[in-house]
């Protein structure tokens, strides 16, 4: 009888542990940001990120939403630093504080070539979500704001673009970020400046640089 009791008390210790094995595997990931996989170590306050544009895209700001007509930029990279990084699911923070285009084209009539793009305005704040979105806003009492300068028939332009806020999304197969058409208003230029960006650009994969270039999960 006690033989039968002890085995039977073994079965239900077995069966329980399997219960709870099943509701909470080992490997959860606990945080939003992770390294290396979606259970990987969490992503430290302070880390760096950066990204560059995924292989074979550029990065673009037309004149509208669904044209082609505008500047296409084959470099940019983006450097970030991680100012929260909560349990998952949640959102974490980041202090976006480099921004860089080059190899920049234009295909605009009248337009020779583009000098620079440049990011004002910096740090931005980026929000990324568990759920899969991206927000990236300015400091208080500022705007996100891009200054082309455009070589012309009659000399260098600048062209100031002005958006109070940009929404993406993050890509789970890939480790991306991606802005699509995301509208820029034009708050100074000549005339060959078009009057209204819409900015489109695939950033894959995101490394955080602090732990040896390790790939970025979004849980």
């Amino acid at each position: 009888m006690r033989t039968r009791t002890r085995s039977a008390l073994a079965l239900a210790a077995a069966v329980a542990g399997l219960s709870v094995a099943a509701v909470t595997p080992a490997s959860a990931a606990d945080t939003v940001l992770t390294v290396g996989s979606a259970a990987g170590d969490a992503v430290a306050v302070g880390d760096v990120l950066s990204a560059s544009l995924a292989s074979g895209t550029t990065a673009t700001l037309y004149s509208s939403a669904t044209g082609t007509s505008g500047v296409s930029c084959s470099a940019s990279t983006f450097t970030a630093s991680v100012l929260t990084n909560p349990t998952a699911p949640g959102t974490a923070t980041e202090s976006v504080t480099a921004h860089t285009f080059g190899s920049c084209t234009s295909n605009v009539l009248g337009v020779l070539g583009v000098t620079s793009v440049t990011v004002n305005n910096l740090p931005y704040t980026t929000a990324v979500g568990s759920d899969g979105t991206v927000t990236v806003t300015p400091a208080s009492g500022s705007t996100i704001q891009t200054t082309v300068v455009l070589s012309t028939l009659l000399g260098s332009i600048n062209c100031v673009y002005q958006a109070p806020s940009l929404t993406g999304t993050t890509g789970e197969a890939d480790n991306s970020i991606n802005f699509a058409a995301q509208a820029f208003t034009k708050t100074s230029g000549s005339s060959l400046c078009f009057s209204s960006g819409y900015f489109t650009a695939k950033y894959a994969p995101v490394q955080d640089v602090t732990q040896g270039n390790a790939t970025v999960f979004v849980n």
